[in-house]
């Protein structure tokens, strides 16, 4: 058969030996690291290596044609897409050092570096968020109805208001903020949005 086409006969004949990996790995026998240091050895000879591949693009064309008839499944999933694109694009603004470059070849520096980032990102993104929940407080006790809706809306990857280069109020430092309270009790979230 051709390189497009799914050989079924082939996965059907091994069939057994797929649901031993699979068996193998969720009793944890066998750990996913060793079974891809196995496949890849002599991989274009190894039948398993074949057949797994073969299950592979049947599962990546079933995936394709629900993504094509279903529009409700392409809105979700470009959501999703553009929500990891913004996060990934506001995690590289922050890590501004050397145009965000790992310019270290130890994996250990660079493994440091990149949870660094995701540190700093992630310590931004909640005082965006906690801002965030405070102006909507504020807006609900001048009489502003928001909605679930108005929420899902806003981004926590807000930057405006940093200043990466800037003068940096340390006279703050003494001040004891308010208590925290993660409950927006002014925002009825039981309202159906899909209707």
């Amino acid at each position: 058969m051709g390189g497009n086409t799914i050989d079924w006969r082939l996965i059907e004949r091994h069939w057994r030996d797929l649901m031993q990996v699979a068996l193998s790995i969720s009793q944890g026998r066998l750990s996913s690291a060793a079974l891809m240091r196995r496949l890849r050895s002599n991989s274009r000879k190894n039948r398993v290596y074949k057949v797994f591949r073969k299950v592979g693009r049947s599962v990546r064309t079933v995936a394709l044609l629900r993504y094509l008839a279903d529009p409700a499944l392409r809105i979700r999933v470009t959501a999703a897409t553009n929500k990891v694109e913004s996060y990934n694009g506001f995690a590289q603004w922050l890590g501004f050092g050397n145009n965000g470059v790992l310019a270290d070849n130890d994996p250990a520096e660079q493994e440091k570096l990149i949870k660094l980032n995701t540190l700093l990102a992630n310590l931004v993104v909640f005082h965006n968020a906690l801002d965030i929940a405070d102006v909507v407080r504020g807006l609900v006790a001048e009489g502003w109805t928001i909605t679930p809706a108005d929420l899902g809306a806003l981004s926590p990857y807000l930057r405006a208001h940093i200043t990466r280069f800037g003068a940096y109020a340390t006279d703050e430092l003494a001040v004891t903020p308010e208590a925290f309270n993660p409950v927006l009790a002014e925002v009825d979230f039981d309202v159906d949005l899909a209707a």
